[in-house]
């Protein structure tokens, strides 16, 4: 699609942000293994940067969802995955149900500050026993007069330990032959005037492979009542719910993705021009320069796919076949230039050092997260019709 001038103007100013408030510190926050979420999405909330698509009544611009993917593209420009993967869920994964189905009161008290930056959120749907499977979670939610009583736990939730408040997948129905009907989505208050809510606890920070900056965490919930006004939309309907608002964090994985995969491969094209072996450049050598040649056609190829599904999007259509198809092919092809790259940089690319050594821990990520590839193949093969059962649907 063609893309606007106000396009590009999101595009500079979030790079220039990135280069000025993010990537100066990044080496430092990888060490903590954390990063400032409140302080950077503050900044972005200023810059009108967490509500591009979101209702311009709570804050948002009101626009549709291309220029959202053009921020999502230009986070690949972090120099580490963490800070772009808090910033989606923030954006994409957290805030979607609530912006479409919220009640006003609820989009008031919790999408409006999130968009400002006041409010981090996190996305609570896995669990240790249901991660893709999202239809066997466990944690519940059980009516009693005006709220709702909370019991479970929440397993690898990005800004865990920072966050205010989650978008809370949970069975508030005790149907559990239609694991698909009995769900819904609940906001749930993880800090109130600087102190943890009653009920809930941190049960450990985690320490991961990659995506050192990210703060992510096991949280438990153990009798933690919230208004019964805090549920998003419809009784039941949460797991509809949650399978769209999936769509938009797997076009954002595509979408920043990309943009990681470009980098990594201009990055070692200096590097292996510069890197002298054997009397020549690295670069040189055809297998190295016709590698390269090949995986950009594959970065290219994504590029178009993921602006298809985006597209439908847009236009009211269901992307969920194309927005599966992308963000399998991304986290396949993370994986895929990632490791063509790090070879080539020979010893320095096992070196925590090099850009390469990163983006090769944070990109395994895209496989698993927001639906395993084995999901991703599943949902394409329903479409085709090819799932047993459902021959010529």
């Amino acid at each position: 699609m063609q893309l606007t001038e106000q396009h590009e103007e999101i595009r500079r100013t979030l790079r220039k942000f990135i280069e000025s408030e993010i990537n100066p510190h990044i080496d430092e926050w990888e060490k903590a293994e954390i990063f400032p979420a409140h302080e950077v999405f503050k900044k972005l909330g200023n810059l009108g940067l967490l509500g591009i698509t979101k209702p311009e009544a709570y804050g948002g611009l009101g626009l549709d969802y291309s220029y959202q993917a053009v921020m999502n593209e230009t986070l690949g420009f972090c120099n580490a995955g963490g800070v772009p993967m808090a910033i989606g869920v923030q954006t994409d994964m957290a805030t979607p149900a609530l912006a479409r189905f919220g009640s006003d009161e609820l989009r008031k008290e919790f999408l409006a500050p999130s968009i400002a930056g006041d409010l981090v959120a996190c996305i609570g749907v896995s669990e240790v026993g249901a991660g893709s499977d999202v239809a066997s979670i466990k944690t519940r939610a059980v009516r009693d007069g005006g709220d709702y009583v909370i019991n479970g736990g929440k397993m690898w939730i990005t800004n865990g330990t920072q966050g205010d408040w989650a978008c809370l997948l949970c069975n508030t129905m005790q149907d559990e032959k239609n694991s698909h009907r009995n769900k819904s989505i609940i906001c749930v208050p993880l800090m109130e005037n600087g102190k943890r809510v009653k009920g809930v606890t941190v049960e450990r920070k985690l320490k991961k492979m990659g995506m050192h900056c990210s703060d992510t965490a096991e949280l438990h919930f153990e009798d933690v009542r919230v208004p019964a006004r805090y549920l998003i939309g419809e009784e039941g309907m949460g797991f509809t719910y949650q399978m769209m608002q999936f769509q938009e964090e797997r076009l954002y994985a595509a979408s920043g993705a990309n943009t990681g995969q470009r980098r990594a491969i201009e990055e070692t094209i200096k590097y292996t021009r510069e890197r002298v072996a054997f009397g020549k450049p690295i670069l040189h050598n055809q297998v190295v320069h016709f590698r390269m040649a090949e995986l950009l056609t594959e970065v290219e190829a994504l590029h178009a796919l993921t602006w298809k599904a985006i597209e439908i999007h847009i236009g009211g259509g269901d992307c969920t076949m194309l927005a599966s198809m992308a963000k399998l092919k991304c986290g396949r092809l993370n994986r895929e230039v990632n490791d063509a790259c790090l070879q080539y940089w020979g010893g320095m690319g096992f070196m925590d050092e090099s850009p390469i050594s990163r983006r090769y821990r944070d990109g395994r990520l895209t496989s698993i997260g927001g639906g395993a590839d084995e999901v991703m193949l599943g949902i394409i093969s329903k479409y085709m019709g090819t799932l047993p059962g459902r021959e010529g649907k």
